[in-house]
């Protein structure tokens, strides 16, 4: 073989490695966990959370998305504020009562957890509010799975009822999708199972992860969105079904509790600040 050839053999078998490299996640034998920080929320007044509570108080609430890295795939549940505002050192007031700031980026932390976006085997949203939709433009090989309820909320003729613009998800009707009517267990061993959780949105729907070493954790969408509304079991003003919210909140209780299990609040900035961040991981 020539020089010449040897070396174009060479570069190939760098291309072909680096591009293994970049389709490949961490190799686990069992479930591992990582948390990304997505984004913080400066509430002006709190009460719309819980209408009637805490009036004109202020609170910041934070912005949770999830990784699952699982022996046969992996899933990306919920993708926080766009990686865009992360360029707005002083962030975006998006509402009268909200003002956002990214600090880090979602692409960032994937990739020093290891993960490439190509790689992501499963898109799990569990609900298609801004702040848990900004960045589902990463993962356009990833199968979406949500709820029949809300993806018709988000594709269907009346979107713009339920506050839906398919102008802040272009991408996201081009990926394959699995479309439920009820819980699943997306990994086929009760490791990961979607939840079917509504009232939030029709289709609201939270996350149960079963884990070697850390044990059983909920991640809770937005079926509450910090510790006090879950005690009380109080419904913000803009979900779309009360009394489906409070059930829901009642039925996940229970389950919480048959399952040994701990609930995450994804937006409960308090006690996400006592949880690992990536590139740590739960396992």
């Amino acid at each position: 073989m020539t020089l010449t050839k040897r070396a174009l053999c060479a570069s190939l078998l760098l291309l072909g490695s680096t591009a293994f490299a970049a389709e490949t996640a961490p190799a686990v034998s069992s479930p591992r966990l990582y948390v990304f920080e997505c984004g913080t929320i400066a509430v002006n007044d709190i009460s719309v959370f819980s209408p009637g509570v805490d009036v004109g108080k202020k609170k910041v609430l934070t912005d949770s998305c999830y990784l699952v890295v699982h022996p046969k795939g992996t899933l990306v549940w919920d993708t926080g504020f766009s990686d865009a505002m992360a360029a707005l050192p002083d962030g975006k007031q998006v509402s009268a009562n909200f003002h956002v700031r990214v600090k880090k980026t979602l692409a960032s932390q994937l990739h020093e957890a290891g993960v490439a976006p190509e790689a992501v085997t499963y898109l799990g949203l569990s609900h298609m509010h801004f702040d848990h939709i900004g960045n589902v433009a990463l993962f356009p090989k990833a199968t979406l799975l949500m709820q029949k309820e809300e993806y018709e909320s988000a594709f269907g003729p009346d979107a713009a009822k339920f506050g839906n613009d398919a102008k802040n998800y272009p991408t996201l009707g081009a990926n394959p999708n699995q479309q439920l009517t009820g819980d699943l267990d997306v990994f086929g061993d009760g490791s990961v199972v979607i939840k079917r959780a509504l009232g939030h949105t029709p289709g609201h729907q939270a996350l149960f992860v079963k884990l070697k070493k850390s044990g059983n954790i909920l991640l809770s969408g937005d079926m509450a969105h910090f510790t006090k509304n879950w005690e009380h079991r109080r419904v913000p003003s803009f979900n779309f079904d009360k009394e489906a919210s409070v059930k829901t909140m009642n039925e996940m209780a229970a389950f919480i509790k048959a399952n040994k299990a701990k609930l995450w609040i994804q937006h409960d900035l308090e006690q996400n600040a006592h949880i690992l961040h990536a590139p740590k991981y739960y396992d």
